[in-house]
This record gives structure tokens, sequence and C-alpha cells, in this order.
């Protein structure tokens, strides 16, 4: 770990667990924030006809979860300093669709953790978080994985 505030933390280590019902008004604020034309996200008939159980949720719907986490703590339980961290990249495998109803629980668990010299000079921790959320049944739904960089100080 890069900070002596941090828990000592390794590949597999929990950084924290959250649940949430996928609602069916916020999946049409996610539609519309993101423009999203198709009927099946908004209309429950519309998603019914399309052989869903409810409205569809979009694609990205699981980072709602965010308001769910207690984002500073897991930021100094990585020893991570917010000022130098940007998100790398965030990528969603689905192994069903979601829907409005289901109950979701995420249980976010550290990848990877690397450092290793930028192309301007200077080192970067790349820190990769992956989140396995399972429905009620406990069956996988979605698994999240992102990656934070820290830019050296």
């Amino acid at each position: 770990m890069t900070s002596s505030s941090a828990r000592e933390l390794t590949i597999g280590s929990v950084l924290d667990v959250v649940s949430f019902e996928v609602e069916a008004g916020k999946v049409r604020e996610f539609a519309g924030a993101t423009h999203t034309a198709d009927p099946v996200h908004t209309d429950a008939e519309a998603a019914a006809a399309a052989g869903f159980s409810n409205v569809l949720a979009t694609p990205t719907h699981v980072v709602v979860a965010g308001h769910h986490r207690d984002q500073k703590q897991f930021v100094q339980a990585l020893g991570l300093a917010i000022e130098r961290v940007v998100v790398g990249s965030v990528e969603w495998h689905y192994a069903r669709p979601l829907v409005a109803g289901d109950r979701l629980t995420g249980t976010r668990r550290i990848a990877d953790d690397t450092t290793r010299e930028g192309k301007r000079g200077g080192t970067m921790r790349l820190v990769t978080l992956e989140t396995l959320w399972v429905d009620e049944s406990g069956d996988t739904a979605v698994t999240q994985r992102e990656v934070l960089i820290e830019r050296g100080a």
C-alpha cells in the first residue's frame, strides 16, 4: 500500500458490499439521461411485449450503487490520494438483463494493484476493482470491472 493509513489489503480483499433495488423510476431517469429511445426502458407494456418481466435497466444502471457506497472509506482503505485519481476504464459483463424489481447485492474486491512508470515520467498506480452483482437467488447478474489510476505526487 502507498499510505500508512491504509489497512493491509491484498488481491481478493473485499472493499465493500452494497445492495439496492432496480427501481422503475431510476431506470426512466437513466434512460432520459442517456437519450435512450427504446420504450422497453420506460414502458412496462413495451417491455412485456419484448419478453421482459418489467422495464429493462440501461446497460450502465449498476452505477447507481455509488449512492449506497461509502466512497471516502474505500479511497482511504486503498490509501489513494483522491486528488490524483482518475477513472481509467469501466466495463460491464451481463449474465442476464436487469429489470425493475431486481434486488442486487454487489461485492467489490481488489482484482489487481500495480505501479508502473508513466509515459510522461513519474509513477502511476493502477487499481483494478471487480464487483460481482448477484440477484436474490445468488446468481451473478453482472460483473463490473473498473480501473482507477493514481498519478504520482
